[in-house]
């Protein structure tokens, strides 16, 4: 919020934190530039800064007055860029400063860019500080629907573990058909395990099945379950999970049962 900050393509200040250049910008910082001058895409320097995952001129940008949840055009905020670039430290010194964790936006969230970059430690931090697991995107549905387009295996299994639900729809369209489109034979059995439903139909009217080749291994896998019903036992583990909910494990941890059965329900 400084006199004078006109729309600008760049400026020196976005330069060195882009570059992680922090001796420059501390002085231009020092000298009266601007820390929230914002390009013509709004962008500003932290955007800029965060996007390249420099930890240093992201501390030196905040210390200095810069807006922690500013929007570029796109509705990101530098939460959102740290998370795309996979900096658990940008992110944690951002949310330190105050940044939210869902920002109310109508595009990918801070969790969505984290399943994006596969980065299942930034995924596990958003969620411990309270992420929306079900933010919808209008293009990619849930940050399931993310991690399991991109394949990133764990960040599904992070996911999933904090109570996502497995069968959320974009379009009707469950996280087991885009692991079906991606050919993952271990996304499919995760998900499944997890109460993935192998007969969901898309706005098509297609399962997930529907879209592997016959006698592929994908294929293989969706026939087996469709011709072996679930053990009691994986019933018994998915409805008690479903019944803990969001965050179900540090419930599931201090339940009066033996470890093993700690360890099952926790999918160890």
């Amino acid at each position: 919020n400084c006199v004078g900050c006109f729309w600008v393509e760049r400026t020196p200040v976005h330069e060195a934190a882009q570059r992680g250049e922090s001796l420059q910008l501390q002085q231009l910082i020092d000298s009266g530039a601007c820390v929230n001058q914002v390009t013509v895409d709004s962008i500003t320097p932290l955007h800029a800064a965060s996007l390249q995952g420099q930890a240093r001129c992201v501390q030196l940008l905040l210390a200095a007055g810069a807006q922690v949840d500013a929007r570029n055009i796109d509705g990101s905020t530098p939460l959102c860029d740290a998370c795309a670039s996979g900096s658990i430290e940008c992110v944690k010194l951002l949310l330190s400063y105050g940044a939210k964790v869902n920002p109310p936006l109508y595009t990918a969230s801070p969790l969505h860019e984290a399943c994006m970059s596969g980065s299942s430690e930034c995924v596990r931090l958003l969620i411990d500080v309270g992420a929306n697991l079900e933010a919808h995107d209008c293009h990619f549905g849930t940050p399931l629907h993310v991690a399991c387009a991109r394949e990133h295996l764990d960040c599904v299994k992070v996911l999933l573990n904090a109570g996502a639900n497995v069968n959320a729809a974009k379009l009707h369209e469950t996280a087991l058909h885009h692991a079906a489109k991606v050919k993952n034979v271990d996304l499919i059995e995760m998900l499944i395990e997890f109460g993935g439903n192998i007969y969901a139909r898309d706005n098509r009217g297609k399962k997930p099945s529907d879209y592997t080749w016959s006698s592929s291994a994908p294929a293989k896998c969706f026939e087996y379950y469709e011709k072996t019903p679930l053990t009691l036992s994986q019933l018994c583990r998915v409805s008690l999970r479903k019944a803990t909910g969001v965050r179900g494990l540090e419930k599931i941890a201090k339940l009066n049962i033996p470890p093993r059965l700690i360890d099952y329900l926790s999918y160890n």
